[in-house]
């Protein structure tokens, strides 16, 4: 079956690859291709943040954590890495629900904690440099035949035209395109920094002045971050990144060196709930994947593959 996706970030591109795979015929279409699009700028880690509701996403995430982890061992090429860490907090808390997902969850030992820092959650997560990842996965999908197109969408009936089954992956675009108010864009600023100070990951979301990660990988180090619901601006704020760097340095090895050397800035696409569905207008398909917060990459495969099977569903109402 010809089939139409629309996007060109790391869902489109995913929702592409299981298609083509199943034995379809795929056109991605993409007002942006990387190193352009939302997903160039994500940390990115596996962590299911801010996605709901919570059964979907635990299932979606786990799938995806076990398809990350085998691109990992197979395609060194992808720049996938399995790095440890911890998540911190300054309260008691109880495990997760996420917990299943990772293979070696545990709780933090004390010698693990900076100071100030009453527990954590150590466990391995994959970390993904989109700037190699997101070409990889242009590679795969035109290596399976696959066509990426440079195009602006703006309503369903200019890919009908083209496809009576669509994939919706538009992200916060499909605010205007399918005319979704329930979507926001969640702002996040993120600073890149080299040599990367620590080899594991930190997570610290109670720090009173705002949330703080440590993501390193094989040439540098992401830290973070905000959370700005309802901010749109791409414009990089200095005292953002003053913040950052000030959050970020007592989770650090004593004496360690911050050389910012990019300042970057996404914009999550917040909703209530992820929506993956399928919807049938006058005898036409879309099935929609979007709407993941701040978890895109940690839902896609798992995201990709229901994809696969509503396309299934429904295919036989437009044969």
């Amino acid at each position: 079956m010809f089939i139409v996706v629309l996007g060109g970030g790391v869902s489109g591109l995913t929702c592409g690859i299981r298609l083509l795979e199943a034995g379809h015929t795929v056109e991605v279409w993409a007002r942006e291709v990387s190193p352009h699009t939302t997903s160039d700028v994500a940390a990115a880690v596996w962590y299911p943040y801010r996605a709901w509701p919570q059964e979907r996403v635990s299932a979606w995430a786990k799938r995806t954590y076990t398809v990350l982890a085998s691109l990992a061992h197979a395609h060194p090429e992808a720049g996938i890495l399995l790095v440890s860490g911890v998540e911190l907090f300054r309260r008691h808390v109880e495990d997760p629900w996420w917990r299943d997902s990772v293979p070696d969850f545990r709780r933090a030992r004390p010698e693990e904690l900076p100071p100030g820092l009453l527990e954590g959650y150590h466990f391995t997560a994959p970390v993904i440099e989109m700037p190699r990842y997101l070409p990889f996965l242009m590679s795969r999908l035109r290596a399976l035949g696959g066509t990426l197109v440079r195009r602006e969408v703006r309503s369903l009936d200019e890919a009908w035209a083209r496809a009576s089954l669509v994939v919706n992956c538009t992200g916060l675009g499909a605010r205007e395109l399918v005319g979704d108010a329930t979507l926001h864009p969640v702002r996040g600023e993120v600073l890149r920094v080299s040599p990367a100070p620590t080899d594991r990951f930190l997570f610290d979301d109670e720090h009173e002045d705002g949330i703080a990660y440590v993501i390193p990988r094989s040439g540098d180090c992401i830290l973070g971050g905000t959370v700005e619901e309802g901010n749109g601006s791409l414009t990089p704020d200095p005292a953002v990144a003053r913040g950052i760097l000030a959050r970020n340095a007592p989770l650090l090895p004593p004496g360690a060196v911050l050389n910012v050397v990019e300042h970057k800035v996404g914009l999550r696409p917040g909703r209530p709930t992820v929506r993956l569905e399928a919807e049938v207008i006058a005898g036409r398909v879309v099935v929609h994947d979007y709407g993941h917060g701040g978890a895109g990459v940690t839902l896609s495969w798992g995201c990709a593959e229901e994809v696969v099977a509503l396309v299934a569903a429904h295919q036989t109402q437009l044969t």
